[in-house]
């Protein structure tokens, strides 16, 4: 077969073109960010997820010398922000202000439904803090310490309630996990949302819940509920002289907090992964950004892309044992 020179010019032309390939993803690479990033929070405005977003976007836009957009996208428990920046280009300019510990939840509780695998479908960028969560009872429950709560659930089987913002929500699970770590049988009233949820419970309708430290500080300061022990490894600063579940039952190795973390679509650059969690890791060492996290209730929790994705593979792992210990089912 003899090649003409118009047809050896033609191989050029596409050797050519593979050839400055590789070049050109460089150059972009090395360009990035050149436009407008968006930060999409899956979440209502108002929640932890949109605080921490927000607080990123800014503070992004500063360090990357680019607008960072904080972008709204609700519904769904938090799966429809998050399955639309899972079939985003992975180029670094759509990511995920992700509530980790929800997704990871979701990922166990709805498998049949759910749109996106938390593993495959996203490049952790980092962790970026968490949010302890404390174990509290309407005052009319005749218990004032964790180990009193477990004697009156177990005098009185069926009849404790307790509430949750969703069915999927990390308050629930972590009740689950405690109830069913220590054999009790409680009745779960799920609600949509912490507002209505700590509404009841403060005017009695239901009697007990885990909840968001931020969510129940304020009741707990007024006296209207009662705390009684702490999600945490360690006892925390907002509440210093609650004793954590461990310390309180004995339960080993008890530690469940809300966390939230930056993702990008898989396949995103290492190196523009890299840029991204390295301006986080500088940003969430600046006392101010702490000072308005904890505000928030958050405490600033930096993890690398590598670690990050250990923690969620831990999350995902802890939370299926949970689901099917516990028989957890979506009410």
């Amino acid at each position: 077969m003899r090649l003409t020179t118009s047809k050896l010019m033609g191989l050029g032309l596409i050797l050519a073109a593979f050839t400055s390939l590789p070049q050109a993803q460089t150059a972009a690479i090395k360009a990035y960010p050149d436009k407008q990033v968006r930060l999409v929070i899956p979440f209502p405005p108002g929640g932890a997820t949109d605080v921490i977003g927000r607080i990123m976007a800014q503070e992004l836009s500063k360090s990357l010398n680019q607008q960072v957009v904080a972008d709204n996208r609700a519904g769904d428990s938090g799966n429809i922000g998050a399955d639309m920046v899972a079939k985003a280009p992975a180029d670094g300019y759509t990511l995920l202000m992700g509530a980790l510990t929800s997704h990871a939840i979701n990922s166990n509780l709805e498998k049949g439904s759910i749109k996106y695998d938390l593993e495959k479908d996203f490049t952790p960028v980092a962790v970026v803090g968490v949010v302890p969560l404390v174990f509290v009872v309407n005052p009319s429950v005749p218990v004032k310490n964790m180990k009193e709560f477990i004697a009156y659930a177990k005098a009185n089987p069926g009849k404790l309630t307790f509430a949750s913002s969703g069915a999927g929500a990390p308050q629930r699970l972590a009740m689950e996990m405690f109830r069913f770590q220590l054999g009790l049988d409680l009745l779960h009233v799920p609600y949509k949302g912490s507002g209505p949820a700590m509404t009841d419970l403060v005017g009695g309708q239901v009697l007990s819940m885990s909840e968001t430290v931020p969510a129940a500080l304020p009741f707990i300061q007024s006296g209207q509920l009662r705390p009684l022990a702490v999600t945490t490894a360690k006892r925390i600063s907002q509440l210093p002289d609650v004793p954590t579940v461990t310390q309180a039952t004995g339960l080993p190795n008890f530690d469940v907090v809300s966390m939230f973390g930056i993702e990008a679509p898989a396949g995103t650059p290492k190196p523009i992964v890299d840029k991204l969690s390295s301006d986080i890791k500088i940003i969430l060492q600046h006392p101010d950004v702490q000072e308005r996290m904890l505000a928030a209730g958050v405490y600033v929790n930096y993890l690398s892309p590598a670690d990050s994705a250990k923690r969620i593979s831990r999350e995902l792992n802890m939370w299926a044992k949970v689901v099917k210990d516990a028989n957890v089912k979506v009410d």
